[in-house]
């Protein structure tokens, strides 16, 4: 089937109006991120009748989300490059139809070891597909209309992660765990369709296809992440012999790797693209600012059930409010990058979201629940900006040859971000509340461990505005010289 591609059409004011083509390749790429955000919360809520289903601890039905975890944090960067070898709108093609064939396998499986392996094929497909979407957008609409798209993308990852929980205990409720899983595959099909017909076709890229794909490379890359994603998620934040010991293991894998990619004949990973700054300098404030993100989802159902004295229904109403002024305000900021510049919007997103950390960490038992929504809508909403305004930023100018790979390590920067949030900001809030049974904390122990929480996250956020800073500096110096020469 041949996808339909036209040109955008101009409006009388010479703006990009999308052409009806542009807008359904833009609905498949927005399924192919929504896809892979909602089965990343979706199992979650199903995790005890898991473990009464298959008769097993909570121990082991937790690899149902590790696996997933683990398979996208690995092989992301891995499947983006392989993209931009082989074509990546024929990779996005076979990561939907693996994602959708592997949620038909775990809504069937009929042991726990089968289910946990068919979600780690299902988290190969969620890599290619978070990988691939962003890198698609540079080929799918025009230019000047990368930040909205990008505000889209980020829209439909919230809403996936806010809709996760509150869908999966419906279909758990209404018709058993199996449906959590085999909601994906009509969504898979359609998704599957639009893909097909309107994504546009991969031109010839001869440059990225040179050499053979770096085997070495992806395997060493692949073991360290691991590593490291294991090392921050098992035992919850309490570092033991095991967890020194990945965490090890992941700093000589990197070390190996980086040899390894200066060494081969086509890398992976070419090392001399982090001489460009505004790369290294997205990444980094990517994964500061994810870290300080997780910390709103660890924290916060402490908070509100145990200082604040919630029940679990209105808990899970205050914690879908961040998600939702995500959702709400991701287009709008995607707009406002396009019109004001994705430079200037990274910094009034990074400010933003460091005055509303503060007041959280200030207003505290003040005003209630108000006291908290109020501060974390703002953080949320500038978040989105940050968010749109950065992988702008990172994926305008880059070479076509490379959007695969700089797009899985833009989702990779992300995924560690929110690994290294839930075990550090998990430990900084243990350790605040001056306890290690944080379930049997009191009111203020809690309240005053939220505080020193939110405190350090927006200290973070303030290094990531120092870092995004210098980088921008470092750019108009740099680009200044060579106006000279």
């Amino acid at each position: 089937m041949k996808p339909i591609i036209e040109r955008p059409d101009k409006t009388e004011a010479g703006r990009t109006k999308a052409t009806p083509s542009i807008r359904w390749a833009l609905a498949s790429l927005s399924l192919s991120m929504l896809m892979p955000s909602l089965d990343t919360s979706i199992a979650n809520v199903g995790l005890p009748t898991l473990a009464e289903a298959f008769g097993a601890s909570f121990q082991q039905v937790q690899w149902i989300v590790l696996a997933y975890l683990l398979a996208i944090t690995a092989l992301i960067v891995g499947v983006g490059r392989l993209g931009d070898i082989v074509g990546r709108r024929r990779l996005l093609l076979a990561g939907i139809g693996l994602f959708t064939l592997a949620s038909l396998f775990c809504g069937i499986a009929p042991t726990l070891w089968l289910l946990i392996a068919a979600r780690a094929l299902q988290g190969l497909g969620a890599a290619m597909m978070m990988a691939l979407t962003v890198a698609m957008v540079g080929e799918t609409v025009p230019k000047e209309r990368t930040g909205s798209a990008m505000g889209l993308l980020g829209t439909m990852s919230a809403i996936g992660t806010t809709l996760g929980p509150s869908l999966g205990g419906v279909l758990i409720a209404g018709f058993g765990w199996e449906t959590i899983f085999l909601v994906n595959v009509p969504l898979g099909i359609a998704n599957f369709l639009l893909a097909a017909r309107f994504l546009p076709v991969d031109r010839p890229n001869r440059k990225a296809g040179q050499g053979r794909p770096d085997a070495i490379g992806t395997l060493l890359l692949a073991l360290t992440l691991a590593a490291y994603a294991l090392a921050m998620t098992m035992g919850h934040g309490s570092f033991g012999v095991l967890n020194i010991g990945l965490l090890l293991a992941a700093a000589f894998g990197t070390a190996l790797f980086a040899f390894t990619e200066a060494k081969v004949k086509s890398p992976l990973v070419r090392l001399t693209m982090f001489r460009d700054s505004a790369l290294s300098v997205g990444l980094a404030m990517s994964t500061l600012v994810s870290t300080v993100m997780m910390a709103t989802l660890v924290v916060g159902p402490f908070y509100l059930s145990r200082a604040l004295g919630l029940d679990a229904a209105h808990v899970g109403a205050v914690m879908s409010a961040g998600p939702l002024v995500a959702a709400l305000t991701g287009v709008p900021a995607g707009r406002i990058v396009d019109r004001f510049g994705a430079h200037r919007m990274t910094i009034t997103g990074l400010v933003a979201m460091i005055i509303g950390l503060f007041l959280v960490a200030a207003m505290q038992g003040r005003f209630g629940v108000v006291g908290y929504i109020g501060p974390l809508a703002l953080v949320t909403a500038n978040y989105a900006l940050f968010q749109a305004a950065n992988n702008t930023t990172i994926m305008t100018n880059i070479r076509p040859d490379q959007r695969g790979v700089i797009s899985g390590m833009l989702s990779l920067s992300r995924n560690l971000g929110l690994i290294t949030g839930a075990s550090v900001m998990g430990a900084v809030f243990t350790r605040a509340s001056g306890t290690t049974g944080i379930t049997a904390a009191r009111p203020e122990a809690i309240a005053t461990g939220m505080q020193v929480t939110f405190a350090i996250a927006a200290l973070l956020i303030v290094a990531a505005l120092v870092v995004a800073l210098t980088g921008f500096a470092i750019a108009k110096r740099t680009a200044l010289s060579e106006q000279a020469s």
